[in-house]
């Protein structure tokens, strides 16, 4: 076996921390192991969370400028917000951190080049809080039911019909970050794999 995942979030019952605790780091296909996430902090090598990984790699595809860059992450989780943060200071960027308690958010997020919304309140980001020409990355994955018909659909964290006419990129919800989540999973595998192999990579 070369890879381990622990489905977040969990049952209440269920203490994440510790069950993640129990993977060995090397096999840690979602890279949320203690100590993947302090090689992040001290900017070593290791298998790295699998949503930031997925966005940073995103960025580069698109050649989205980073570097010199006011980024603001909303959200402080350590599946996004945290390693996000983290990964964009490595990319030279000048990273805020905000979330849901954030006060005066929208002179924040008026003032970012790259905002990354991962905070999971629907259509929270709004056409007057986004700087014209901003990178926009949405991680939010919200359930909401029309009262009309009763049918649910996913949206994200920002309000993309709104956001998209004035944004330099965005992504959308569904199918912007998600499918990127999962290929740095499964990138995250093939790592360990051929470490284990020792398979050059």
């Amino acid at each position: 076996m070369d890879g381990i995942l622990v489905q977040l979030p969990l049952p209440k019952h269920l203490d994440s921390t510790r069950l993640l605790a129990l993977i060995d780091p090397d096999k840690d296909a979602d890279g949320l192991h203690a100590v993947n996430l302090g090689r992040l902090v001290r900017g070593e090598p290791g298998l790295r969370s699998c949503t930031p990984a997925g966005i940073m790699r995103l960025m580069s595809n698109y050649d989205l400028p980073i570097s010199g860059k006011r980024a603001l992450v909303l959200g402080r989780s350590i599946l996004v917000g945290k390693p996000i943060g983290l990964m964009l200071l490595a990319a030279n960027a000048t990273v805020t951190f905000a979330h849901s308690k954030t006060e005066n958010l929208s002179e924040l997020t008026r003032s970012a080049d790259i905002l990354v919304a991962a905070v999971g309140i629907p259509n929270l980001i709004g056409r007057e809080m986004v700087k014209p020409g901003a990178t926009v990355i949405d991680v939010g994955i919200n359930r909401i039911t029309d009262p009309d018909t009763a049918k649910s659909r996913l949206v994200g964290d920002v309000d993309f019909a709104a956001v998209d006419s004035i944004a330099g990129a965005i992504t959308p919800v569904p199918g912007g970050i998600g499918p990127m989540t999962v290929t740095m999973l499964l990138e995250n595998t093939i790592t360990s794999y051929c470490r284990r192999m020792q398979i050059a990579t």
